[in-house]
């Protein structure tokens, strides 16, 4: 059974922060590249950012850069987004993703909403 839970979101106020987290199961871990994604109400899916198998490389949406922060714990079949000095415009649901291929996400989390007030 092939599982990401995503978990950590709440409600906060601006300039707070987050570590989001998602726990894989089911899978090999080791073999998926993993991302996380958002979406706003009344908005499509957005990219957040993705870090590769091993953790070595992230890559993060140009509009992300700065505030947030990917990092995966393959000892734990771990994934996090830390998000700093949140904006109401952060508020969204956090998905995680894993993709085998490149680009190419398969398996979704359930999400885990994120609101920001002013």
């Amino acid at each position: 059974q092939v599982q990401l839970v995503e978990s950590g979101g709440g409600l906060v106020q601006a300039g707070d922060s987050l570590k989001l987290s998602c726990a894989a199961s089911g899978l090999t871990f080791t073999n998926y590249i993993m991302g996380w994604f958002r979406q706003a109400p009344g908005k499509e899916r957005e990219f957040v950012a993705h870090i590769s198998e091993t953790g070595g490389l992230k890559y993060y949406a140009d509009s992300m850069k700065g505030r947030f922060t990917i990092d995966r714990d393959n000892a734990k079949n771990m994934v996090y987004l830390q998000v700093n000095s949140l904006k109401p415009e952060d508020t969204a649901v956090y998905y995680c993703a894993a993709a085998y291929h490149p680009g190419k996400y398969t398996i979704w989390g359930q999400g885990t909403q994120v609101t920001v007030s002013s």
